[in-house]
């Protein structure tokens, strides 16, 4: 049998030859070589460089035929792996699997980057892909989606009120979306939809704080207060190192109440600004505890003392900001005035009504959802009452 023979004619290696002594090399008969013909000057340097990694064998010819090419033993991608399969994750994955995109097939021998979070049921949640195709397709423009060129005037202490609340409402966001971005560079990308979902969760949060920030700035007056018992209170979502325990904290409980919150403002807002800021978030925010409620009912069939560590970081959390003052009382006044519209007595009677309706609607929202995990209803009250009062 006649060996094949491979016509290159002027094409280098530099211009893509390598891909037609690929190809051919892939069809020969077991045990035949390769014949190699062409004009380009560097073609014998280039073929024996192409070829040494690849375990083929070139030796020399006269004639037409420069060199013959004998395929040769293991090559680089004889110990290859597919990183599971494109459309199902793995239980584990392997450090070695790195960036590659799952159900690619991994060449041994490359970086393992330090993902530590690499077990599925350490992030998962069934429902990720579902809520990141939601979240991707519900991206609003902080420039278009609020109508800031909408005409209203305010009374100076209304005003000022709603500046407070939007004060308060920045310094939360920015938690809330340093945690996730924190969390998404530990997870390992063989779980994308986690990542992905964790993304658009810091991209929602960065939009939240820029709409809240122009808020507050919009008449051109000071903004706000920062109590530092506030900030106490979120430094503690910061320093949470599990994921699932951060999640709770932050999405179930934290953004949890923060859906009350953000209904609140819907209701009681004395602009269409402000009403649509917050709307819009608060569309965002229900996202975020749908993924983290899911994240730990999947958390908690794979890990049955989940719950004892769930109720251990809610103790924790509260014994380190047993001390602090809890929610900036200038907070809690602006929310009053803003539900009251008013100073007559009775509107702030009424407004002073309101705030303390929507600290029980935040605990009959916060034990649902602890029921929800798996709690009973006694511990579920008693896990709420020691939220922190800074509502986040």
């Amino acid at each position: 049998m006649t060996d094949p023979v491979l016509d290159l004619e002027d094409l280098g290696f530099e211009s893509g030859a390598h891909l037609l002594v690929q190809r051919a090399l892939g069809g020969l008969s077991p045990g035949a070589r390769l014949g190699i013909k062409g004009r380009d000057p560097l073609l014998d340097l280039h073929l024996r460089a192409w070829c040494r990694p690849r375990g083929h064998t070139v030796t020399a010819a006269d004639g037409p035929v420069r060199a013959w090419v004998a395929p040769g033993g293991p090559d680089r991608w004889t110990n290859a792996e597919r990183a599971g399969g494109p459309h199902g994750v793995v239980g584990e994955a392997p450090a070695h699997w790195g960036l590659a995109a799952r159900g690619a097939l991994v060449e041994p021998g490359g970086p393992e980057p330090p993902f530590d979070l690499a077990e599925r049921d350490l992030v998962w949640a069934d429902i990720a892909p579902a809520l990141y195709a939601s979240a991707a397709s519900a991206q609003w423009d902080p420039a278009t989606a609020v109508p800031w060129d909408a005409e209203f005037t305010l009374p100076p202490d209304i005003e000022r009120a709603v500046v407070q609340v939007m004060t308060y409402l920045v310094e939360n966001e920015q938690a809330a979306l340093v945690v996730p971005a924190r969390l998404l560079a530990r997870v390992h990308p063989h779980f994308r939809e986690v990542v992905q979902l964790l993304a658009v969760q810091a991209a929602d949060e960065a939009r939240h704080v820029e709409v809240f920030a122009r808020r507050a700035a919009l008449t051109g007056g000071p903004l706000g207060t920062s109590a530092a018992g506030g900030r106490e209170s979120l430094a503690t979502l910061l320093t949470e190192p599990d994921f699932s325990l951060a999640s709770f904290l932050l999405s179930v409980l934290g953004e949890g109440s923060f859906l009350n919150l953000l209904a609140f403002l819907d209701r009681h807002a004395p602009d269409p600004v402000t009403r649509r800021a917050v709307r819009l978030a608060r569309q965002d925010e229900a996202r975020h505890v749908a993924f983290g409620v899911a994240h730990l009912r999947h958390r908690s069939e794979a890990d049955p003392h989940l719950r004892s560590r769930l109720r251990a970081a809610v103790e924790r959390r509260h014994d380190a900001l047993a001390a602090s003052t809890g929610l900036n009382q200038d907070v809690f006044d602006a929310l009053i005035l803003l539900a009251a519209g008013g100073w007559s007595p009775q509107a702030i009677r009424r407004g002073h009504a309101a705030v303390l309706d929507l600290r029980h609607e935040m605990d009959e929202g916060r034990r649902r959802r602890l029921v929800h995990l798996g709690f009973p209803d006694d511990e579920a009250a008693a896990l709420s009452a020691l939220h922190t009062r800074n509502f986040m």
